[in-house]
């Protein structure tokens, strides 16, 4: 599987979603459809980004018992969208469920991705609030490799944790990195991060970049520079 480049699109209704898409007209870039935009719209806004050609990555996160997020991926899965995610922290019978539920009857599904730690979440903040007492590095190849036994095709992560996500997990288990942010760029609230071309070297999948591109004077120039730096 290629590289991609995909932009959060963390609008917050749909006329600036779809007027932020209007500007790319060569090309139908990969999206983030987050908790922001689908909360504000609905499935509704995944369906009129999807018309338009876009493959889709629906980033809610869900994490609740197994049988609720079975239900919900059941749905989710009827929205035709590439990508869908869930917290690795609700356990692998979650996770299994999920799979479960995502998997439509003619055996098809989207790729599922689970997320170790969020790329705003430090080692102090970890130990400190959520009483995890053990390395972040060793969390998060502990939930990649929960995840992958689960069945899952791949992790959302750092980007400075991907080499190490493929030597325990495998090659062909994706990583999907937030926390890309160019090297003259602001960090925001993300603690973890790197460019798109460190993040090519170290062997990210797919980099999620938001606000580089989306608040970037031209979009679209942005969106080609981080084409240009991480797929090449």
């Amino acid at each position: 599987m290629g590289k991609d480049v995909i932009i959060a699109c963390d609008f917050a209704g749909r006329e600036e979603a779809l007027g932020f898409l209007d500007q790319f007209t060569g090309e139908k870039p990969f999206v983030k459809i987050g908790m922001e935009l689908f909360y504000a719209e609905g499935p509704d806004i995944v369906r009129a980004i999807k018309a338009r050609g876009h493959q889709i990555f629906l980033d809610l996160k869900l994490h609740d018992i197994p049988n609720t997020v079975k239900s919900a991926m059941a749905v989710l899965s009827r929205l035709d969208v590439d990508m869908v995610n869930l917290h690795a922290a609700g356990t692998a019978a979650m996770m299994e469920a999920a799979l479960e539920g995502l998997t439509r009857p003619d055996g098809t599904r989207p790729l599922l991705i689970a997320v170790t730690q969020l790329t705003s979440t430090s080692e102090e903040r970890m130990r400190g609030e959520l009483l995890i007492d053990r390395p972040l590095d060793e969390v998060v190849m502990a939930y990649a490799q929960n995840a992958r036994r689960a069945g899952l095709d791949g992790v959302v992560c750092s980007p400075l944790e991907a080499a190490k996500v493929h030597q325990v997990c495998g090659a062909d288990f994706l990583t999907v990195t937030p926390g890309v942010r160019f090297a003259d760029g602001d960090v925001g609230d993300q603690v973890r991060v790197t460019t798109p071309a460190r993040a090519k070297e170290i062997g990210s999948d797919y980099i999620v970049v938001g606000r580089p591109i989306t608040r970037a004077a031209d979009p679209v120039a942005a969106y080609r520079r981080c084409v240009s730096e991480f797929v090449g």
